[in-house]
């Protein structure tokens, strides 16, 4: 089940139901069971400040947190997936507002590739060296255009 809940008060309202689709969409593509648990979260950029600085030791708000609880992680092929808690993605929109306008996209798209980011972390994907970077942001991309591509 996903759990999708806006706290941000952030205007223009996002569209909860395109979130909702993206991390079905990203967990399916993961081949996570889809009994699993995943929280998405948006936030005002005071919670997100509170939690960057309580788990990250880091000061001012920040893009996205992930907050990964029973380490599911994709099945290897021919192995079935196994349900479990995958824990909570928070994304503080006004922030990824920022960052669309700095790449030239709409906040939206932002939203969704932080979700995809969010999601790929919480199932152990990391970007801590270049390989890691290579591996995780290739399928971030892979999956955000997959998502996208089935809006058409």
């Amino acid at each position: 089940m996903i759990e999708y809940a806006d706290e941000s008060g952030f205007e223009p309202t996002i569209d909860g139901e395109e979130i909702v689709e993206l991390a079905r969409y990203v967990l399916a593509e993961m081949r996570i069971h889809p009994g699993s648990d995943l929280s998405v979260m948006l936030v005002d950029e005071a919670v997100m400040s509170d939690l960057h600085v309580k788990w990250m030791d880091e000061e001012g708000p920040t893009d996205v947190l992930s907050f990964p609880m029973d380490e599911v992680r994709p099945p290897p092929p021919g192995h079935e997936p196994a349900e479990g808690l995958l824990g909570d993605v928070v994304v503080c929109p006004t922030v990824a507002a920022k960052q669309a306008l700095t790449a030239g996209h709409a906040t939206i798209e932002e939203i969704l590739l932080l979700v995809t980011h969010g999601i790929l972390h919480v199932l152990g994907y990391d970007h801590a060296t270049p390989e890691e970077e290579r591996e995780m942001f290739g399928l971030q991309r892979t999956l955000l255009l997959g998502f996208l591509a089935t809006r058409t």
